[in-house]
């Protein structure tokens, strides 16, 4: 399949090979408890995105529709990561041929440097509804519970919920957004009966949760506590199982907990989910990487570098850790003048001498812009006739290949990279739910409608076509809900 204007006229096409707004921090304590055996971590090509804007702290919407060779050659077998009721274990890599080529939109534009998180204002800590009687909140800023030991506990910090929606500020749009004249009593009781007695209304579940936002998600529980002293996702794991409480658990945790906590069952046990970490600390703004590592040490009392050091080795464990500092320039303008000489000093590191320089490619990598780093990949195929993506391809294989590559492709088009790793996350014999799950949660309320159309335009079929043919029962209807469909 062809595509016009990518790659640039004279030189090659790609040889293929072979990816909410989030909250800034975390909830009150003892709120937010998960089992330990949640959702064990797993699992593109790259068409134009409709949009244009650049990613803000919520995520990382694809720039407005670069071309980018699709596929990760040397990913590991799935099955690693720790396993989850009825689910693969996450960070399972897909399989398959990579995609071939993607169209190239005629211009990018990228928006201001990262947004704040988005999050509706009231509760917890905020003003309390007028209609409770006694001048009580129904939510309080903090509910002391047990702590319940199948879970880990989720640690308080600063919850800005006057913020707008991050995508609201990058020209990326979730199919999830929060539901008007919302009342966490109402669902709180709506989820309460659908529980209650013998059997379990799934379609209730669904109805609620798929059309909430995290925020409201997160003030359904402490509101289903206050209200009935139980817990919520104690109550929702008793009556689910399988792929649907995986699922349900995850649209359960802040976005930013769940990325630490994605991260640290990559890492945990025997073997090392790659592919997890790769998914996540190459594609996350330095706003977002910031938060996670505060959480990781906060929630799991790990240094999320240190652990990476003794997880991976060589230059990928070199890469991570750059990825880590959460400290890549963020100025949207691009510097024509060191594009090109960034393009001269990687043809010179690879292409041009007798083995490679890989410092010099994770310095580069590491640190410009996903902005400038479009632009230097353009640089180096007019300079080299060959496109940068091709040329890593040669010069690295293995985790460091694919972590190059991630960061290439989201500079390209954020959204085509998602896409990518949901169509090989559900193509061959069997599915690889958790990395189905992880990107569908994650990027619900961030840029799923661009992903979605990065898919139809890649592979000529729906997302939601994949997912209803590979998936069934309440699983699928939740997934499809949050697909919106």
């Amino acid at each position: 399949m062809s595509y016009p204007g990518y790659p640039p006229t004279g030189y090659p096409a790609f040889p293929g090979y072979p990816p909410a707004g989030q909250e800034s921090s975390f909830p009150p304590p003892g709120q937010y408890s998960y089992p330990s055996g949640f959702p064990p971590m797993g699992g593109g090509a790259y068409p134009p995105t409709p949009s244009s804007g650049y990613p803000g702290a919520g995520g990382y919407p694809g720039a407005g529709g670069y071309p980018a060779p699709g596929g990760y050659p040397s990913a590991p077998q799935p099955g690693g990561a720790p396993s989850y009721p009825g689910g693969q274990g996450f960070g399972a890599p897909p399989s398959g041929a990579g995609f071939s080529g993607y169209p190239q939109p005629p211009s990018q534009s990228y928006g201001g440097g990262p947004a704040q998180v988005p999050l509706p204002g009231g509760f917890p800590g905020g003003p309390m509804p007028s209609q409770y009687p006694g001048g009580q909140s129904p939510y309080p800023s903090q509910i002391n519970t047990e702590s319940l030991p199948s879970y880990p506990v989720f640690s308080p910090v600063s919850l800005d919920y006057s913020s707008e929606p991050a995508s609201m500020t990058q020209g990326t749009q979730g199919t999830i957004q929060p539901a008007a004249n919302f009342d966490a009593m109402r669902d709180a009781e709506i989820l309460r009966k659908a529980m209650k007695g013998f059997g379990t209304d799934e379609q209730a579940i669904v109805d609620v949760v798929a059309s909430r936002s995290n925020d409201q998600r997160q003030k359904i529980k402490a509101a289903f506590k206050t209200m009935y002293g139980k817990d919520l996702i104690r109550d929702l794991k008793s009556e689910l199982s399988g792929n649907m409480e995986e699922l349900i658990l995850a649209l359960f945790m802040p976005p930013t907990y769940y990325d630490a906590w994605s991260l640290q069952n990559a890492m945990k046990g025997a073997g090392t989910q790659e592919r997890v970490l790769i998914e996540i600390l190459c594609t996350r703004t330095n706003q977002e990487i910031q938060e996670i590592v505060r959480c990781y040490q906060s929630e799991f009392g790990r240094d999320l570098e240190k652990d990476i050091r003794s997880d991976t080795s060589g230059h990928f464990e070199r890469l991570l850790v750059s990825m880590c500092q959460g400290n890549r320039d963020e100025n949207q303008n691009v510097n024509h003048q060191l594009a090109q000489e960034d393009a001269q000093r990687l043809y010179q590191a690879g292409e041009g001498r007798l083995g490679t320089d890989e410092s010099c490619f994770n310095m580069i990598l590491a640190t410009r812009s996903f902005p400038q780093l479009k632009a230097t990949m353009e640089a180096y195929s007019r300079m080299a006739n060959r496109d940068l993506l091709s040329s890593v391809g040669r010069e690295f294989s293995g985790n460091i290949e694919s972590g190059l590559k991630t960061i290439l492709q989201c500079a390209l088009n954020r959204p085509a990279f998602f896409a990518e790793r949901l169509y090989y996350s559900m193509k061959g014999a069997g599915t690889d739910d958790s990395t189905l799950v992880r990107i569908m949660v994650a990027r619900s309320e961030i840029d799923l409608v661009q992903i979605k159309q990065m898919f139809s335009q890649m592979y000529q079929k729906t997302l939601g076509t994949v997912i209803a043919s590979d998936t069934s029962g309440d699983y699928r209807r939740l997934l499809l809900a949050i697909v919106g469909q």
